[in-house]
């Protein structure tokens, strides 16, 4: 686990948050993430994100289910159990082409949104840490990486973006498995400072 300090900010309304957002990014400052409680359109490209390569994954896992099919029907028809219906040749490929249609399907959904859950982070016993519990209700919350030189700077340049409220707080920066029952070390130490 890599224990990291961060600079939060509380925003009010959107129309504050990119204006700030833009204001952070000019000034240099790495912002770890943005949460806010519904999506945001445009917000993606003020923070400078790609674009996402899911439709690639997307597009793999689709042809995987079409040979998965098409190689498993003709070798059962060609090889496994071969069988003669009605004059029929040992390949017909347009009696297969419903269930390869449908096991592309299959592939290419289950399979995006495995890969969608991983790269977001959102899978079952997954925990990452809460910046302000309102992130979901109301708020939009920035988090910033600072150190121990910095910290004060930064938290008093996210008050001049308009921020409403701003603190520090030290939390694990990557995802990780645990209990959201049990505390865990790095909680207990920022509770007691």
């Amino acid at each position: 686990m890599s224990i990291k300090k961060f600079a939060v900010a509380v925003y009010d309304d959107e129309a504050v948050l990119f204006p700030a957002v833009k204001k952070v990014r000019k000034a240099g400052y790495k912002i770890h993430d943005v949460y806010t409680p519904f999506a945001v359109h445009g917000l993606d490209v003020a923070l400078g994100e790609k674009e996402s390569d899911l439709h690639v994954a997307g597009f793999i896992y689709g042809i995987t289910g079409t040979s998965t099919a098409l190689g498993f029907m003709g070798w059962i028809y060609t090889t496994d159990w071969p069988q003669n219906f009605g004059g029929k040749p040992f390949f017909p490929l347009p009696a297969f082409i419903p269930i390869t249609f449908e096991l592309t399907v299959l592939f290419a959904a289950v399979g995006m949104v495995l890969t969608f859950c991983y790269l977001n982070q959102i899978m079952p016993g997954v925990k990452k840490h809460i910046f302000d519990k309102r992130q979901t209700d109301d708020k939009f919350v920035m988090a910033i990486e600072v150190n121990e030189e910095n910290a004060a700077e930064t938290e008093a340049f996210l008050k001049s973006t308009g921020a409403e409220e701003t603190n520090i707080q030290i939390a694990e920066s990557e995802w990780w498995y645990g209990r959201f029952d049990k505390k865990e070390e790095y909680e207990i130490q920022q509770q007691l400072v």
